[in-house]
């Protein structure tokens, strides 16, 4: 995950001009600090001049800069929606609300059950999301000087999609406030989201039943993993454990 890439909600921010420096195609930066210091946003304490471990700014050309903001900032917003999307999704699994109750158990194994036409409708829809968002930010590949290139005076992320108005009479110091916020929220949620995926698959289970289990301790995370991982009705037994470990921890 690049540290540097940036902006916040989808605000319609106003877009800076050459002056600021940032997106100045054929300007080199010397590292993060000099790039946060020429109007960077996405560094913030404890780190106010930037966190770039990787060294990906180092000796960075605008336009490549430009485009690491993109795509953080793309990823970000990929995973606020997973994040949200794994945790709604374990509380209807198994109901009729998702295909009839055709989709059931941790939210990691939800998409390989949904039915094929939805495969195709996802399909269409990302299709159509991707095709907005290049026309939107992305230089014509047969018409630029070489690949991967965003347009001049695009701002990463701005889609002029606002349609709670958050952006709507801000001041430029105002909409890089909300940036940051975004970016901040983005780069946790690609962290929540690796976490949730990578405790699914290791112990098979939905993750809230697995955390109370943990919680509790006495070794009943691994009791529920060999009573319910695996079995056909795995999240109801998951639910079921969850509910008794519950009662007896208001009884003790």
């Amino acid at each position: 995950m690049s540290p540097v890439v940036v902006n916040a909600m989808s605000v319609k921010p106003t877009v800076r001009t050459a002056s600021a420096g940032v997106f100045t195609k054929g300007k080199n930066y010397a590292n993060i600090q000099e790039a946060t210091a020429a109007g960077l946003v996405g560094a913030s304490a404890p780190f106010p001049e930037g966190l770039d471990v990787l060294g990906f700014c180092n000796g960075i050309d605008g336009a490549s800069l430009q485009r690491y903001r993109e795509a953080e900032l793309t990823h970000g917003r990929v995973s606020m929606l997973a994040t949200v999307g794994f945790l709604v999704g374990e509380q209807v699994e198994g109901s009729s609300f998702l295909f009839d109750a055709q989709v059931t158990g941790p939210a990691v194994n939800h998409f390989q059950q949904v039915p094929t036409p939805f495969w195709f409708a996802i399909g269409a829809t990302i299709a159509i999301a991707e095709s907005t968002r290049v026309q939107a930010g992305w230089q014509d590949p047969g018409q630029s000087d070489k690949l991967f290139l965003l347009k001049d005076g695009y701002t990463p992320g701005d889609l002029n999609f606002d349609p709670l108005g958050l952006g709507r009479g801000k001041s430029e110091e105002e909409l890089d406030e909300l940036r940051l916020k975004e970016l901040n929220n983005g780069r946790l949620a690609m962290i929540s989201i690796s976490g949730m995926i990578a405790q699914e698959l290791v112990d098979g289970l939905n993750l809230i039943p697995s955390d109370v289990a943990l919680e509790l301790g006495n070794g009943d995370l691994q009791a529920m993993e060999q009573a319910c991982a695996g079995k056909p009705d795995e999240a109801a037994c998951a639910k079921a454990f969850e509910a008794t470990l519950e009662a007896a921890a208001r009884m003790s």
